[in-house]
Formats: C-alpha cells, sequence, structure tokens
C-alpha cells in the first residue's frame, strides 16, 4: 500500500511539474529567441562627438556612455538585458527591432497598446550657475517643459512640416512631463565636463520615478548629454547647457527652440540616434526609421538620400537645428515606452 501511495504520489508531482513546465518554458524560450545578434554599445566616439558647423557638439550621449562603460564593468550586462527585454515585448506586439529586411523581425505596422495610458514623468530641474546669466528664470524653465509635452505629444505647431513620405509614422509617445521641483545652486566654477561632476555635487532626487536634468555650462561647445537606462542610480539623468535649455530668456539659436532637451530625453527612455552612430548597416533599432550613414546638420534640403534611402532628417534624433527637427516615430514611441513596462528599467513611473 507504501508503494502505491508513493507512486501515486510521484505521478502526481510529475504531472503537476508538466502542468508548469510548459508556461515557463514558453517564457525562457521567448526570451531566448530575441535576436541580439546586431546589439552595440560602444561607438566611435570621434564620429560621435563631431562638432556643427559653428562649433558645436550636438550631443555627448554616446561619449559618456563609452566612458560608463570602461568604469562599470557590469554595465554591458545590465544594458543588455534592457535591450533583451525591450526586443521580447516588441516581439510580443508584432514590433521587432531592425529594419525592413534585415534579418531582425522590423516592421512597420503601428504599435499594439501597451495599456500603460500616458504615462507623466516628474522633472527636476537643478540650475547650477556661476553668473546671473546661467541661472535662468522659471519661465525658460516652463517654456521647457512645455517643449518637451508638444514634441512628446506631437501637438508641437511644426508637426505638419513633415514630408508626406514620413508624415503616417509621426507619433504621440502618450508621454508627458510635470515639473516637479527647482534647486538653484550657486557655484563657482565656470565649466563642468562631461565626467558628470554635477551629479555629484548636486545628486538626482528620487532617480528611480524622477527625471533629473541638470543644466550647467558644460563647456567645449557641448549642447547635452543624457544616461541611457541601466546606468548608475546616482548619476541618473540628463544635462544641459543652459543657452540650449527652452525657448525664452538665455537661448541660443539656432538651439534655441527646446529640441536639445527632446534629443537628451530620447536618450534617456532608451533610443539611439537615428543614423545608429556607424554607416549603413548599424543600426538604431528601430524599424521605420531609415538607415544612413551619418548625422544631419543645420537644416537639409528634402530629400536626402543616403543609403539608397531617404533620411529621417526631421526626426528629433537626429542632428539638425531645432527648427529643422518636429518628429518621433511610431517605431521609437513603441521603444520608448517599453522601459516603462513590466521588467523595464524605468518602471519606477507607472508603479
Amino acid at each position: 500500500m507504501k508503494k502505491v501511495f508513493l507512486g501515486m504520489a510521484a505521478m502526481a508531482f510529475l504531472f503537476a511539474s508538466c502542468e508548469q513546465d510548459p508556461t515557463e518554458n514558453s517564457v525562457d524560450q521567448e526570451v531566448a529567441q530575441v535576436d541580439m545578434s546586431d546589439f552595440y554599445l560602444y561607438t566611435d566616439a570621434e564620429a560621435d562627438g563631431k562638432k556643427t558647423d559653428d562649433d558645436k557638439t550636438k550631443c555627448y550621449s554616446m561619449r559618456n556612455l563609452n566612458r560608463l562603460l570602461n568604469e562599470n564593468p557590469g554595465l554591458h550586462k545590465k544594458m543588455y538585458d534592457v535591450e533583451q527585454n525591450t526586443r521580447s515585448i516588441l516581439a510580443k506586439n508584432g514590433n521587432g527591432k531592425g529594419k525592413p529586411g534585415s534579418g531582425g523581425g522590423g516592421t512597420t505596422e503601428p504599435p499594439v497598446g501597451d495599456n500603460l495610458g500616458i504615462v507623466d514623468i516628474p522633472v527636476v530641474v537643478h540650475v547650477i550657475y556661476s553668473n546671473s546669466q546661467q541661472n535662468i528664470s522659471d519661465a525658460q524653465i516652463n517654456s521647457q517643459i512645455s517643449v518637451l509635452n508638444e514634441d512628446f505629444r506631437a501637438s508641437n505647431n511644426d508637426a505638419g512640416n513633415v514630408p508626406s513620405e514620413f508624415a503616417g509614422l509621426v507619433a504621440d509617445s502618450e508621454i508627458s512631463f510635470t515639473l516637479a521641483g527647482v534647486n538653484r545652486y550657486s557655484d563657482s566654477r565656470s565649466e563642468w565636463g562631461t565626467s558628470d561632476a554635477m551629479k555629484y555635487a548636486y545628486p538626482p532626487t528620487s532617480p528611480s520615478n524622477t527625471l533629473n536634468i541638470w543644466i550647467c555650462n558644460i563647456g567645449g561647445g557641448i549642447l547635452g548629454y543624457a544616461q541611457f537606462p541601466g546606468g548608475p542610480a546616482s548619476t541618473d539623468g540628463v544635462v544641459i547647457s543652459p543657452q540650449y535649455f527652452g525657448t525664452t530668456g538665455y537661448v541660443s539659436a539656432p538651439f534655441n527652440k527646446g529640441r536639445t532637451a527632446t534629443h537628451e530625453v530620447g536618450h534617456y527612455l532608451n533610443l539611439r540616434h537615428i543614423w545608429g552612430d556607424g554607416r549603413c548597416r548599424q543600426d538604431d533599432f528601430v524599424a521605420d526609421t531609415p538607415s544612413s550613414d551619418g548625422p544631419n546638420y543645420s537644416c537639409p534640403s528634402y530629400p536626402t538620400v543616403n543609403c539608397r534611402s531617404t533620411d529621417m532628417t526631421m526626426n528629433y534624433m537626429d542632428y539638425t537645428n531645432d527648427a529643422c527637427m518636429y518628429m518621433f516615430s511610431e517605431g521609437q514611441k513603441a521603444r520608448m515606452r517599453t522601459v516603462f513596462a513590466s521588467g523595464g528599467p524605468r518602471t519606477g513611473f507607472v508603479n
């Protein structure tokens, strides 16, 4: 009787195990089947740091990433996992990475709803100044928050300038921004550089559920830089020089329409530069942004053709003047929103 009982118990255990395994295995297999063969983090720092015609470095985010990868041995694995989770979510929703025909399962179909609704991001601005000009006004700060809301919700007045070729891809990312606080610090340092010194001097506020933006003179003609998801919490956020933040007050053309912040917050939400920081074969991991062999500057004429396709020069993740960028794509929207989903690196904004 004891043998019979033990035999029945063993069968019950096997039956229960069989009931559980398919679900677990399907999850593991789904993640395992995500194509990561084109994933990269390190980029050509010299190419990324190329200056504009007026001796400005549009964005220092990729160089900053290279530095963080060198300083943090575990960061590559952490960011690899972030990307794998991103691609897994997109694959489930039928919005794979990669360009159509690249082998990565890319599709230009509109993203499937993620049931997150409108994600509101609280913003804390840290103004660090060594003179009265750098101590930008509340009005200038509020003008930047307005631009972020317009650009990420596709309610910007210049969205109608998108050419018909790309008009159907203009996306309302359903991400909004609310100013949660302004901290002001008088500091004698005239330049802060790109090694996050400003963040160590004035640490971020609740970085797991708050976007921190440091406004200070970076120096070297650099407009701004951001930290990608997965980096250290102690330095998480965006840095922008004061004259490139907002649309009124101490601002400097042609980067005086608030698009530096739009671009850098795109990086903060896991968008790469639209040309993939490489040549035609390098990908930005978004299906509906055309391949290109490098950044565009100033206000390019349409069409600008590279890699046998028309560049989306008006995309916020290119390097054009503020007045000549006015859209995110549906694929970029889908990619950004994965950071808020289950397992994503910025779930603190929705939980």
